[in-house]
């Protein structure tokens, strides 16, 4: 019999290759500007085998990152409500999540995003497009605030995570949602649409 000739065939093989050349697409050259059709020829299929295996080019980056929740089905009950509650609403939904079987990939994105500085590219990629794009609509603040805002909301989420969830430094690691709400949330909330205080930097002549 005469050998196929012409791109691989769909295997779990394929599959993981393609996964492996959007990684380096994305960690490499952003969300924006990767490209199904460059990520296919890194990968030696078609770009009908990427979109068969992960549909739209947002499906492929969420399959790389493995994200315990996703950020489209996660952020539009957040944020829905009154402004004034986001922090709160943040707080407890995170927590929720991070406290269920879920919160195991979150532990392993973050401590491999701490020690390789290509898995932090990927995450840092990841939470600027599919997280804070998606939150900046909704801060009812002055727009040339909103990028520092859900930085901030992100730094405080993000070291919440590392605490009580990697580093399991007590009493916060075991402390009751509640409490914990209760602490942060106020914190959280400031950073949506509270006062600031001085000029951020890249305000200062």
């Amino acid at each position: 019999m005469a050998r196929r000739t012409g791109r691989r065939p769909g295997n779990p093989d394929t599959r993981e290759s393609i996964l492996t050349a959007a990684r380096d697409a994305f960690a490499e050259r952003g969300f924006e500007a990767a490209s199904i059709r460059g990520i296919a020829t890194s990968a030696g299929v078609d770009p009908a085998l990427v979109h068969h295996y992960f549909g739209t080019k947002e499906q492929l980056f969420k399959a790389c990152m493995n994200f315990p929740i996703d950020p489209g089905e996660v952020l539009p009950q957040v944020l829905s409500g009154g402004p004034d509650e986001i922090g709160e609403r943040l707080v407890r939904f995170f927590l929720r999540i991070w406290d269920s079987p879920a919160g195991v990939g979150g532990v392993a994105l973050m401590r491999s995003a701490v020690s390789n500085e290509w898995t932090a590219r990927l995450l840092r990629e990841f939470v600027t497009t599919q997280m804070i794009r998606h939150v900046l609509p909704k801060l009812t603040t002055d727009p040339a605030e909103a990028p520092l805002r859900a930085s901030l909301v992100a730094s405080q989420m993000a070291g919440l995570a590392m605490i009580r969830y990697v580093l399991k430094l007590e009493p916060l690691a075991s402390a009751p949602v509640e409490v914990v709400v209760a602490a942060v949330a106020p914190n959280v909330q400031r950073y949506v649409n509270g006062d600031l205080g001085a000029p951020h930097a890249a305000q200062r002549e």
